[in-house]
């Protein structure tokens, strides 16, 4: 037994919660954060506050453990005045804060438990992968075979649904650190007072520190937001591949070199699709600020590697290129040559490093433009990362010649690793767009103002005709240049960042052969090709051109379309230039927003299968592409059961997927959960590739099944949500939409362009039900279908798919998750605020939701949600008694604003406030 924490000024109700035993030291840290949080809001507000706070808790775990209406709750909040809501709702925020880095440091005190083999190597990491693969009898040459072509690559996009302050990750980040140098209880008493006082600190420090700027983030904020993780990336890398290489020693006895597996994008200032603020100018600044940030943490590294390598002539043997280098750098730099230190002119290794050191910063500020300090403008900075490489590889091959496996090899080599990954680059940039600005452009180059309204053949051979044709020279048109603009600085770009600056170009709503066509046709018109003579017109565009297909009649069409790619001449000659590689984007958040999400999941899945089976007769390489979310409205969930639950195949080594919103702060916040989640990514794909599920005998019969549940889940979900002409009006009444919509939270707008539900973005919907708490874009529909498959087909029928179809299964235990995470009836006080609409709407959702709910159980022959994952059930339980009250306030503060037409800014500071505390207690925004 256990206890929510109490505070050291106030008296704690104590709420019986079971603790596993691994888990007394979770316990124990939540108790003591919360006690340190109840102080300091004593400290920082009130004692008064703090009496509130414990109040309010306790009428929300009384009214939770005794079943008790929530309307006791909700008439008590509704006393709150905005000002006093604010601070409440700060107050219950600051505990979440505070419990979710308990909880991410357990994870990391879980994975040390495992590491020191208390519990055997810990379940989806790569010992524990690689363990069972030997045991099934996978060989080291079929792991060998299988390297070089892995690649593992999370995609960072532009969609903050949680942007959280830099300086408030620095406050977090001394949280954890305290947190982990006790984390096995070893500190001595001074040392954990020091541990509390600066703990304290940061907590009181983050009291008075806003959590967003009052400014609405630019492209280029968004852009440095990223790119805050992307450092973290950088420093795991090195250690990712050392545990991997362990992991096959552990497994064959031998080790072996691996190739580079992983990589890492970015849609962060080239995702154009419906935000006019991204273009050519943020296409350019976002490669030159992750430029200016690999080349600074370069010469980070080489200025902690130069204490390493210290290796004097008289001590040790350098190697005579070594030797030459240094010279020749030194007569090419004169001025950063003087400044080397005399003292240190025995230490060749040292000195070339500064030298190096010194081209690095030439190179960055070739980019801005301006003179390095103290560099030869032509003989300074480097012209691509191989030279740089190159250098680093005379220094390792003079260690390995002179004794220095342990004298600094390994520092260099984790060096050598980072920057074979990283590049010049830091992170690969895609660029998307919609299809509909792509045919904007090409109507008015073309003057046909009526272009995408022409019969595709004749669009086609029009797109043949200028993408055969010598280099056209733009005509000076207005409407087109942005998207020419673009081109040309792809163009210009490679030159100087290098080919693998550059992701895929993505296609949204991409819906004919004519979609991938117009971006070669547009390319060519801006002179964006190479490998041609000059001037002469030939040549490729140097892109991976990648339709996404999102709505599900897109995704059943997918493979139509990608038929009459293949089979185009044209389109065929550009795949071959790509070296017969096609990347493929799959949408599951606009999907599920048209179709709901068992509808998009199976349409998902066989959309898979059909172009795998489509590229293979064609002969080229898919690769899948896949668009999810943070929540499991848009495709989140766990990224290694969706790995194996995919389709037969459809891996092949390559795992290439977005990383959205709150997900990436939760996943790649903290080095350790950083390289376990790399760990878990990789793990899978390796398991789905070398070992994947055996022919299932049983398929066609389940694939028949999901058929026909998925087109009555479609059939519910449209039903209310596309076809009701009242819905978008209760929509926009029963969640907070409107103060989501006003939200400073990213550079992109809301909505594609202006209209209902069907032009609102996948993000803020999802993000809508999410904050009042009915989870429904993640269930409605599916209820409905389950209980058809159950009279149709049988429980046992539709028990054994659960138990043996990994994709049925993982689906069910998405959807468990979400409804453990809502509660109707405080979705019921929201629903209230539509009026008349509630009476309409409310009693028909309750009802789908009781029904998920009872199929679910029924199919998995459980009495309780989340019945075999205790640690979320765990989780859940110990926030809700602070969400609820927040929730409970939003509706309040809701009322209040609207009643006075929406202007009043202290209310809507305060609904920020409950926005911001609702998302960080559920732990689920878009």
């Amino acid at each position: 037994m256990n206890d929510i924490p109490g505070t050291a000024s106030a008296p704690s109700l104590r709420e019986p919660l079971d603790f596993a035993e691994t888990d007394a030291l979770l316990r124990d840290d939540v108790r003591r954060l919360g006690a340190m949080v109840g102080d300091m809001l004593a400290e920082q507000v009130s004692p008064a506050l703090l009496e509130r706070v414990e109040a309010v808790r306790r009428a929300a775990i009384a009214r939770r453990e005794h079943g008790e209406p929530v309307d006791g709750l909700a008439a008590e909040l509704a006393r709150v005045s905005p000002e006093n809501a604010d601070a409440l709702v700060r107050a219950f925020s600051a505990w979440f804060g505070a419990i979710n880095l308990a909880e991410r440091v357990h994870r990391i005190r879980r994975r040390r438990d495992h590491q020191r083999g208390e519990e055997g190597p810990q379940p989806g990491g790569l010992e524990a992968v690689l363990g069972a693969l030997h045991a099934e009898g996978v060989t080291l040459d079929e792991l060998r075979a299988l390297l070089p072509r892995m690649r593992v690559e999370p995609v960072f996009t532009a969609h903050p649904t949680e942007a959280v302050r830099r300086a408030l990750l620095a406050k977090e980040r001394v949280i954890v650190e305290r947190l982990v140098a006790d984390i096995d209880r070893t500190r001595t008493p001074d040392e954990r007072l020091s541990d509390e006082a600066r703990i304290r600190q940061a907590l009181a420090t983050t009291w008075q520190t806003s959590e967003a700027s009052p400014l609405k983030p630019t492209v280029i904020d968004e852009v440095d937001h990223v790119g805050h993780y992307l450092g973290v990336l950088f420093r795991v890398l090195p250690a990712f591949y050392e545990v991997f290489a362990d992991a096959v020693e552990a497994a064959w006895g031998e080790r072996i070199a691996l190739p580079d597996v992983l990589r890492f994008g970015t849609w962060v200032g080239g995702d154009m699709d419906g935000n006019p603020n991204v273009g050519a100018a943020t296409v350019e600044a976002a490669l030159a600020a992750q430029r200016a940030q690999v080349l600074g943490l370069y010469r980070d590294e080489l200025r902690a590697l130069g204490q390493v390598l210290t290796q004097t002539r008289d001590r040790a043997g350098i190697d005579a290129v070594v030797e030459a280098r240094l010279a020749e750098y030194r007569d090419a730099m004169p001025e950063a040559a003087a400044r080397l230190r005399a003292r240190q002119a025995d230490m060749p290794y040292r000195q070339l490093m500064e030298l190096m050191s010194a081209r690095l910063e030439a190179t960055a500020a070739q980019d801005e433009g301006a003179d390095a300090d103290g560099c030869v403008r032509a003989g300074g900075a480097y012209a691509d990362v191989r030279e740089f490489l190159a250098d680093l590889d005379l220094i390792d091959a003079s260690l390995a010649n002179n004794r220095g496996e342990h004298a600094g090899r390994f520092a260099l080599g984790r060096l050598r690793r980072r920057v074979t990954s990283f590049g010049f680059h830091m992170a690969a940039l895609d660029l998307r767009q919609d299809s509909a600005a792509h045919d904007a452009a090409l109507g008015e180059l073309e003057g046909v103002a009526d272009w995408v309204e022409r019969p595709l053949e004749e669009r086609l051979a029009r797109l043949h005709a200028l993408i055969a044709s010598p280099l056209p020279a733009a005509p000076d048109a207005t409407a087109a240049a942005p998207t020419l603009d673009v081109f040309r600085t792809v163009k210009s770009a490679r030159a100087r960042y290098g080919a693998d600056a550059f992701g895929p170009y993505i296609v949204s709503m991409s819906r004919s052969a004519a979609d991938a066509l117009a971006v070669l046709a547009l390319a060519r018109i801006a002179g964006c090709v190479e490998g041609g003579g000059d001037g002469d017109g030939e040549g490729e565009v140097p892109l991976d051109v990648a339709p996404l297909f999102e709505t599900v009649d897109d995704l059943e069409a997918a493979a139509g379309v990608m038929r009459a790619l293949f089979d185009d001449p044209v389109y065929r000659r550009h795949v071959r230039a790509r070296g017969d590689r096609q990347v493929v984007m799959l949408g599951y958040s606009d999907s599920a927003k048209d179709s709901g999400l068992l509808a998009s999941r199976w349409a998902l899945q066989r959309a898979q299968v059909d172009l795998m089976r489509l590229a293979r007769g064609a002969g080229v390489r898919l690769v899948f592409f896949h668009g999810r979310g943070g929540s499991v409205s848009r495709g989140g969930g766990k990224t290694e059961r969706a790995i194996i639950a995919a389709p037969r195949g459809s891996v092949d080594g390559r795992l290439r997927v977005t990383e959205q919103g709150e997900v990436i702060h939760r996943k790649y916040g903290i080095r350790a959960l950083a390289l376990r989640n790399l760990e878990q990514m990789s793990g899978a794909v390796l398991r789905a590739s070398l070992r994947p599920r055996p022919p299932e005998p049983r398929a066609r019969a389940w694939r028949a099944v999901a058929d026909a549940l998925a087109a009555d889940s479609r059939a519910c979900y449209r039903a209310l949500v596309h076809e009701d002409p009242g819905f978008d009006g209760y929509f926009r009444a029963a969640t907070p939409v409107d103060v989501i919509e006003r939200l400073q939270i990213g550079s992109r707008p809301s909505r594609r362009r202006e209209g209902g539900i069907a032009n609102l973005r996948a993000i803020p919907w999802v993000f809508s039900w999410s904050q009042n708490r009915s989870g429904l874009t993640g269930w409605y529909g599916v209820g409905h279908a389950l209980q058809r498959g159950i009279d149709g087909h049988g429980l046992e029928a539709m028990s054994e798919m659960a138990r043996d179809w990994p994709f049925f299964a993982a689906m069910l235990d998405d959807v468990e998750m979400l409804l453990a995470k809502s509660d109707l009836d405080i979705f019921e006080c929201y629903s209230r605020l539509a009026g008349d609409a509630h009476g309409v709407f409310f009693p028909g959702i309750a009802a789908e939701f009781a029904r998920t709910r009872d199929a679910i159980l029924a199919i998995k022959g459980e009495d309780e949600l989340l019945a075999g994952d205790y640690r979320l059930r765990l989780s859940i339980r110990l926030r809700n008694p602070y969400v609820d009250p927040i929730s409970l306030l939003q509706v309040e503060l809701l009322r209040r604003w609207r009643e006075g037409g929406r202007e009043d800014d202290g209310l809507l500071r305060a609904l920020f406030a409950t926005v911001n505390g609702i998302a960080a207690g559920i732990q689920n925004t878009g």
